[in-house]
């Protein structure tokens, strides 16, 4: 590599190594903002009720928030932006991260060697060569792939959740939601998807940027759908570790209850009900807990923080935020339900079987 590009290597690491700590310190503070209040409105203090009660105004939704208390709210089917925007923008950093990690970091030695000797064949290309820099060591080429491996599990849960708010769910005309939540909803979708990977999201789309501006300057073709490598494309993904596998398989059991007990939810209000009534859900995990849909939300999260191997502590600061915030509401709509029906099943806990 000549001068000049030892050059611009150097710049460009010190440029996004700047900006990745900025993002990555940026995500871990919203995460501990978000997570910190419900801790402390959760200590057993009668100081704090008055900030507990405040902190539960804006979580209420749909059945467990007052019909007076409409001020500062949204409906409830505003659910459906959080998923649009989830799908659009986990859908974007998927394939800008897989293109990056296809093209710049193959885990076989076999793959690399091959792109090394193409690249100076074909007089080498710089846009490459500073890429490839940047993640020469084993583990820094698993870990792009990891971040490829989250992503996907991502993408999947999005997308059933956005499958379920047009198919499954009928909200109630009435049911609404605090404008805070809903602008929380709206931050969690864009930050979540962006935490599982901030260990290469900047050198993916700098990439991408740069395999754009290398095809205007040199007005290359366009590759042939019959060229698309699709087993290149998930091989490496095979070759993932134990890890990986046991956090995706956590993760489907959480995602499969979650969907039956959506299931479950959805078909206590016909499809054009308009009215309130509300009956008491049987069946799956509502047979222990109160928000069974809830527990297999966390449980689907912490499939995702052991497919991550557990060494990212932005990942560990996401899962904090989802658990204080489903343990929190868990417990005001399991204390609804108890007002609600005399009859209902004294066994049931709130969020966790046996204990709460």
């Amino acid at each position: 590599m000549n001068s000049l590009g030892v050059l611009m290597e150097a710049l460009a690491s010190q440029s996004i190594n700047t900006i990745k700590t900025t993002l990555i310190w940026l995500l871990r503070t919203t995460w501990i903002v978000g997570t910190l209040p419900i801790l402390i409105a959760s200590l057993p203090s009668p100081c704090l009720n008055s900030f507990h009660s405040l902190l539960l105004s804006f979580a209420k939704r749909g059945k467990i928030m007052p019909s007076s208390s409409h001020r500062f709210t949204v409906p409830q089917s505003f659910f459906l932006h959080f998923y649009l925007l989830a799908l659009i923008w986990t859908t974007t950093l998927l394939m800008g991260t897989w293109y990056f990690a296809y093209k710049v970091t193959p885990l076989s030695t076999e793959s690399l060697s091959y792109l090394a000797a193409a690249n100076h064949l074909t007089g080498g290309s710089l846009v490459f060569s500073l890429h490839k820099s940047r993640f020469s060591s084993v583990d820094d080429r698993f870990n792009v792939w990891k971040a490829v491996f989250l992503l996907l599990l991502m993408e999947i849960h999005v997308l059933r959740r956005l499958y379920e708010t047009f198919q499954v769910f009928n909200y109630s005309p009435s049911a609404r939601m605090h404008i805070v939540g809903y602008l929380t909803g709206i931050y969690f979708y864009t930050a979540a998807p962006l935490s599982l990977c901030t260990f290469c999201v900047l050198e993916a789309f700098n990439f991408a940027a740069d395999q754009v501006a290398e095809f205007k300057v040199e007005g290359q073709e366009m590759v042939s759908i019959t060229d698309f490598d699709l087993w290149g494309y998930m091989k490496p993904l095979t070759r993932l570790g134990w890890c990986q596998w046991t956090g995706a398989v956590i993760f489907a059991w959480g995602w499969f209850h979650q969907l039956r007990c959506h299931a479950i939810l959805g078909s206590l209000r016909e499809r054009g009900d308009r009215t309130n009534k509300y009956v008491i859900p049987y069946g799956d995990w509502f047979e222990v807990v109160s928000s069974p849909h809830y527990l297999s939300e966390m449980i689907l999260y912490a499939g995702l923080l052991v497919a991550s191997g557990g060494t990212d502590f932005t990942i560990w600061l996401l899962l904090g935020f989802v658990v204080a915030n489903l343990v929190l509401a868990a417990a005001e709509t399991h204390r609804w339900y108890l007002r609600k029906f005399e009859n209902y099943p004294r066994n049931r806990q709130a969020i966790l079987p046996f204990v709460y």
